[in-house]
């Protein structure tokens, strides 16, 4: 498979690039920051297996949203790292 065939695959999968990073990054800074714009009050305290749990989280929301939403995958990787963190706790 050519790269511009996996992309092709990839973008019917999950939507351009451009509209999932737009969800994905907006997700992300939601996490961050509250809506007066002041920290998160419990982002700098997680770890860093923390915070990229929820990070590839909203990735994976960001590509069900943007994308197919009947792919199960994505949903699975959302249950994978939510449990990746409780086996942690």
């Amino acid at each position: 498979m050519t790269i511009e065939e996996t992309l092709k695959d990839r973008q019917g999968r999950y939507g351009s690039l451009r509209g999932h990073a737009a969800i994905s990054q907006g997700l992300k800074r939601m996490m961050q920051y509250q809506e007066n714009g002041s920290e998160s009050r419990n982002w700098d305290k997680l770890t860093d297996d923390k915070k990229e749990a929820l990070e590839m989280i909203a990735h994976k929301i960001a590509r069900i949203l943007n994308g197919d939403p009947e792919y199960k995958d994505n949903w699975h990787d959302i249950c994978g790292y939510a449990k990746l963190i409780e086996d942690t706790l």
